[in-house]
């Protein structure tokens, strides 16, 4: 059980627990960062290793983002009856269980326990996000909560940056460009030896990941990370909530948990598929790898414009609109632009640096819709919160969509199913956010 004098109002925070809270998430952003973006590499190493078509890889996806809908609200009740810290704690612990899986999964060579591993890690991660998204909300001014989230997002794409550099770097080598080339004329026996020798490379970094979570976890319950409570209200917030009984009496955050399902969609399918991308266009696999990483620089930059910029110069919510009307634009530009450019030392056709900068268009969509939709909630934050992480299912759901059309129409078309996407973010950005009541 908590202790109550640990349980504080995030307005009475001191200077010294707001630093050392925002510390602390920051590692949090870290780490959902590096399990998450890692799958910009394992998707089309699957592909490989266990011959999958499109659809079947971005299951990788799936498996881990679905995680978010079954756990989200659920996650919510928990940290309610066992509080942030023991939540965040075995938040880490479920994750190196699903770390631990990929041993079992590689010995074999078995895609459905790769997955089922991969849900695993995501059930833990939800809780995490559960945790972590409102103490960035609340530690501080509501006007100040996007320069704060641009900071998280930072370690979180820092890490993104890496853990598909890192991964591939462990699991990929220079010689593996001709073993792929000859998996087609290698026998029944040679080609399941050579695919076996080549998945069980996850071993030893999915050991090393589930241990270093299981010591996260211990860290985090030790640390003097505080409780902070989200069932106080101000006496203006509780007036206007006086005769609400649930969430779904508050419209502007179900539209805002719908414009984050759509956002972390069109987020990881600029991440996860470039690579895809980039094969389809000839480029080899250990070239390819890099381009996950442009797309969350483009990200980070984007980041490091709304910590400059907002607010003293522009509002979050103009940033918000900027970056929902980029998005769209850039999405027209990846599907009717051609040609070859030679850029960073890649030669490659154009489009696919449209895809790297909608990382820039992504980048203040997340922290600029949250404050939005959490606005007014009082005493339903933290459900509220859960709704909003329940929307990166949408991680799991965008990806499939875009792998079906791939597969049935070509690469680069199946790119369409960004656009409504974007769209619905403007109509948030614009008017969305502003509704109160359903009629």
């Amino acid at each position: 059980m908590q202790r109550k004098s640990a349980v504080l109002d995030a307005s009475a925070f001191s200077k010294k627990d707001t630093t050392i809270s925002l510390l602390i998430i920051g590692m949090l952003f870290f780490v959902f960062g590096f399990v998450s973006w890692v799958n910009a590499i394992l998707i089309p190493y699957f592909k490989v290793a266990c011959e999958l078509n499109h659809f079947q890889s971005y299951l990788v996806a799936f498996a881990f983002y679905i995680a978010y809908f079954v756990m989200s609200v659920p996650s919510g009740y928990l940290l309610k009856a066992i509080g942030f810290k023991n939540g965040i704690m075995w938040g880490f612990l479920v994750m190196a269980l699903g770390a631990f899986i990929f041993i079992p999964a590689a010995l074999f060579r078995t895609y459905e326990i790769f997955l089922l591993g991969l849900f695993t890690i995501g059930l833990g991660l939800a809780v995490l996000q559960t945790a972590a998204n409102p103490y960035i909300t609340i530690l501080g001014p509501k006007e100040r909560a996007a320069r704060r989230i641009s900071v998280m997002g930072i370690c979180n794409k820092g890490a993104g940056i890496l853990a598909p550099l890192l991964l591939a770097a462990v699991i990929l080598k220079a010689t593996d460009n001709d073993l792929f080339a000859s998996l087609d004329t290698m026998s029944v026996a040679e080609k399941n030896a050579a695919l076996d020798a080549l998945i069980r490379r996850v071993i030893l970094p999915y050991s090393v990941l589930g241990s270093v979570l299981v010591g996260l976890g211990l860290i985090v319950r030790l640390s003097p990370l505080p409780e902070i409570n989200t069932e106080q209200e101000t006496g203006e917030v509780a007036t206007a909530n006086a005769g609400r009984t649930n969430i779904f009496q508050f419209p502007h955050l179900i539209l805002g948990a719908l414009a984050i399902f759509l956002h972390v969609g069109t987020q990881v399918i600029a991440v996860d598929t470039i690579i895809g991308y980039a094969l389809s266009n000839g480029m080899p696999l250990l070239e390819a790898k890099v381009f996950p990483s442009y797309t969350l620089t483009a990200t980070i930059c984007g980041y490091l414009g709304g910590i400059i910029l907002i607010p003293k110069y522009i509002s979050q919510l103009k940033a918000l609109q900027a970056c929902t009307i980029l998005g769209a634009c850039f999405t027209l530009l990846i599907i009717f632009t051609k040609g070859d450019v030679i850029l960073l030392g890649h030669h490659a056709d154009v489009s696919i640096w449209f895809i790297v900068l909608l990382g820039l268009a992504n980048s203040l969509v997340w922290a600029g819709i949250w404050p939005l939709a959490l606005d007014g909630l009082g005493r339903f934050t933290k459900l509220g919160a859960s709704v909003m992480i329940m929307g990166l299912c949408g991680n799991a759901i965008m990806p499939l969509l875009y792998g079906y059309f791939a597969d049935h129409y070509h690469v680069r078309e199946a790119y369409w199913v960004l656009f409504p996407c974007y769209l619905y973010l403007v109509f948030y950005a614009f008017r969305g956010y502003k509704v109160r009541g359903w009629l």
